[in-house]
């Protein structure tokens, strides 16, 4: 890779905080099923499920965010402030739609919702139990999220990150005081966990609101300004976002049908994918920060007109997710002792099981780190938006789940079995998406 100084701080710039808030928000979820991990296989279980609803919104957050921050990085690459504050407006309102819905529906439904994961009676208990409660932190996640995203495309990751520690301190505290009863509360087990991730959202949110009125940048303005746009201005947005959403949705779809054909291996093998999922989201956030500072820095540098330079970036960041890829994965299939050391209260069957998904995850992980800086970082970067849609729906829904159902349910293969046939979606993807990136057709200017 060509020494380019300016390039790479820019990049360590964005992708640094990005993937460090990441982090926080993956400990935020990991910290609920580390510390519930004293209360048995099925509370691992029941809370890991619990969370594939809020990972299928988070998923939809994402969507909508990053679809939001590909038109952002355009409109504030050519410092368009009344365009990008629009921009925010109309990923407040989808957020807080989405987070609606999806709060009443796990609300009065988590025991309906859950019986169609897995089959085993103390597990959709205690999933049912956190899932009632943590449904009312979405809406607060939602807002949180295009605040964020917001903040991080116009130039200041450090609020977003910054609120993110802080909530990660309130969400350890809190889950340690209403998990196990302390200070005067009442144990509260598997709830416990989820009044914990309450409090940690609202202290993020409150944080993020509090410097957006404060500080001098494009959205300290009236509230009204962010919704005053017209019906040409909402076109435009949802042509962009809206196959960014359905991408999202369909994507985080297949993993809740990835999840389901995990469980039906058994209650032991969901426990441990619950496990190395956790670890793996933790290590895939610089994976994420290397995808999203690609996404910025591709759809600024379009917005400006220099259409060279953008295909220069986009072999710059393969270059990079093939290292890091490398990296973290020989890390992952050499050290499943270490990964798995805080996680002290396993049963012997739900370690050894962790510990040869920790070992295939990493063999796999390559690929994902590719296909995700291939898609999020540079198709959607350069407006390509349909055909990442496409790509991956169709990776997912015509090849992964296939290939992982019929692993599970008709030759019953073993947990690490199953995981592989499930990341045959990341061998097409990869094939598909390194064509189109070499084919050039992936960037589009947004008027």
């Amino acid at each position: 890779m060509k020494l380019d100084k300016a390039f790479y701080a820019e990049m360590l710039a964005i992708a640094v905080p990005i993937a460090l808030q990441n982090l926080i928000a993956s400990c935020l979820n990991t910290i609920d099923t580390l510390m519930v991990a004293s209360l048995g296989a099925a509370a691992i279980a029941g809370v890991g499920l619990a969370n594939q609803v809020f990972f299928l919104l988070v998923m939809l957050f994402f969507g909508i965010n990053t679809g939001s921050s590909v038109m952002m990085a355009q409109y504030w690459g050519r410092r368009d402030s009344q365009g990008t504050r629009h921009i925010l407006g109309l990923s407040l309102a989808l957020c807080f739609l989405f987070g609606t819905i999806f709060t009443l529906v796990a609300l009065f439904f988590p025991h309906f919702i859950l019986s169609h994961m897995i089959h085993d009676p103390k597990v959709i208990q205690a999933g049912a139990v956190y899932l009632q409660v943590v449904s009312l932190s979405y809406i607060m996640t939602g807002l949180s999220f295009a605040l964020g995203s917001a903040l991080r495309t116009t130039g200041n990751p450090k609020t977003p990150l910054m609120a993110s520690c802080a909530s990660l301190f309130a969400q350890l505290f809190f889950n340690y005081v209403f998990i196990f009863g302390k200070l005067g509360f009442p144990r509260m087990g598997v709830a416990g966990a989820a009044v914990g991730t309450i409090a940690a959202r609202l202290v993020e949110l409150a944080i993020m609101a509090y410097v957006i009125s404060t500080y001098m940048g494009p959205f300290n303005t009236r509230l009204t300004n962010l919704f005053n746009f017209n019906l040409s201005f909402i076109r435009q947005y949802f042509k962009v976002t809206l196959p960014v959403i359905l991408n999202e949705g369909f994507w985080s779809l297949g993993q809740v049908m990835y999840s389901i054909a995990y469980a039906m291996v058994g209650t032991n093998a969901t426990a441990a994918v619950q496990v190395c999922m956790a670890i793996q989201g933790i290590v895939f956030v610089i994976v994420r920060g290397l995808g999203s500072s690609c996404t910025i820095i591709i759809g600024r540098s379009i917005g400006q007109g220099l259409l060279e330079k953008v295909h220069v970036y986009a072999k710059r960041y393969l270059k990079l997710a093939l290292l890091v890829g490398l990296t973290i994965g020989l890390f992952l299939s050499l050290t499943p002792g270490l990964t798995l050391l805080p996680f002290t209260n396993l049963s012997p069957q739900v370690y050894q099981l962790s510990s040869q998904l920790l070992r295939v995850m990493g063999v796999l992980f390559v690929m994902k780190a590719i296909n995700s800086v291939i898609i999020i970082g540079i198709l959607r970067g350069g407006g390509d938006t349909s055909f990442s849609m496409y790509l991956e729906t169709f990776c997912v829904w015509a090849v992964g789940v296939p290939c992982a159902l019929i692993a599970a349910a008709i030759f019953h293969w073993p947990i690490y079995g199953v995981m592989i046939m499930a990341c045959m979606e990341d061998v097409c993807k990869i094939l598909i998406g390194l064509h189109r990136v070499f084919s050039r057709k992936w960037v589009h200017q947004i008027s």
